[in-house]
């Protein structure tokens, strides 16, 4: 048996393919399976594959129809063979010590699964440089290096959704028969799986140390498709439907709070990301969910910052209010040129240059008020 295998999901990625694969063959930890799905991919991927299975025992390739990142994702869970599943988008990266580390961990502690922290980074057009932003799991950092048990601690969920940056234990995956979401057309499954590994987990832990490299800057990304209107919304009443299912009362009374939680958080990125036509319409619908969960008594206002309790607030009672204030530039050239200049601001003020200058501009002032004083 593989110690883990490595679902590498495949569709038009030929830019991005072979950084991958290299990232994945040359792991420390030698004894792995690599199953790589192409789902229908119409430029060069499936032959970059071929390749790689032609020279490498361990991989082992799948060719299908396109029918989405659900279906395929599902099949690579069927077949894998190993202790652990690890989950490498192909137009992403992994440090070649990622999964023996994470294997390691994984059995010294006997976990259900471990994460850690990742990267994100973009590639600089005209120089190639790397451009990294560091992200942490937990923004606490009071939950790292520990064994968990979500139920005892549901806030866990927060934590920055993903399904790529740990592994989890094979057998814990079938035994809850955890898979992914395909309904048609459907687009950001990984949140389904996302929730599933979180509520049945018994012992998981979370690594203060970026392994994972997650890119940002491929245009074909499902992020950055503004069509996708209610895919989010859809995801999500897929994970609603599992903790309905009989037998997971308990855990739904659990994780209600933050499954509201992140709902409201997964579609106010959906307002950001889509294109400015639907905004309005996306408002009305999500005003209109987020009203029912209120009435169903299953929103905890505590969980909420102030701020994004006065939002939330807005978005339930007045719509089109919330719309106007915050809908309207979210995603825009116009928005993120704003965040830009806040963020160049923040930094200014933060520099040992402005605080000189700051401080040399008090002096003359306090010289001026203390001639008028002395007048």
């Amino acid at each position: 048996m593989p110690k883990v295998s490595i679902i590498i999901p495949t569709y038009n990625v030929e830019a991005y393919l072979k950084e991958c694969m290299e990232s994945v063959i040359r792991q420390t930890l030698k004894d792995i399976e690599i199953i790589c799905i192409n789902d229908g991919s119409t430029d060069g991927s499936l032959q970059i594959l071929k390749e790689y299975a032609d020279k490498d025992s361990r991989i082992v390739l799948v060719d299908k129809e396109n029918e989405g990142y659900g279906v395929g994702m599902n099949i690579g869970l069927d077949k894998a063979t190993g202790e652990y599943i690890g989950i490498v988008e192909p137009d992403d990266f992994v440090p070649l010590n990622m999964y023996e580390d994470l294997y390691n961990t994984a059995k010294e502690n006997d976990l259900d699964f471990v994460k850690a922290d990742f990267y994100r980074f973009t590639r600089n057009c005209e120089n190639g440089n790397m451009e990294l932003i560091y992200n942490h799991l937990d923004s606490t950092g009071e939950n790292y290096n520990q064994v968990i048990n979500p139920f005892e601690k549901p806030y866990i969920t927060k934590f920055i959704m993903n399904t790529w940056s740990g592994i989890y234990r094979r057998e814990y995956i079938e035994k809850y028969h955890i898979r992914h979401n395909t309904t048609p057309g459907a687009s950001f499954q990984d949140n389904g799986f996302f929730w599933q590994t979180f509520m049945y987990a018994k012992r998981c832990m979370f690594l203060d140390k970026p392994y994972y490299m997650n890119r940002r800057d491929n245009p074909n990304s499902s992020v950055n498709n503004k069509q996708k209107v209610y895919c989010m919304n859809v995801e999500y009443d897929f994970i609603r439907d599992i903790f309905m299912q009989k037998g997971n009362e308990e855990l739904w009374e659990r994780f209600k709070y933050y499954y509201n939680y992140k709902r409201y958080f997964s579609y106010t990125f959906t307002i950001g990301r889509i294109s400015d036509e639907f905004k309005r319409e996306y408002v009305e619908r999500i005003s209109k969910e987020m009203k029912r969960a209120v009435e169903l008594e299953e929103i905890d206002m505590n969980v909420f910052t102030p701020r994004t309790q006065e939002r939330f607030g807005l978005l339930v009672k007045d719509p089109e209010g919330y719309y106007q204030k915050y809908a309207l530039f979210e995603g825009t050239s116009e928005a993120a040129r704003v965040r830009k200049l806040e963020k160049e601001l923040s930094e200014v003020r933060k520099s040992t240059t402005f605080k000189v200058g700051k401080a040399l501009m008090l002096l003359p002032r306090s010289i001026k008020r203390g001639f008028k004083k002395n007048k």
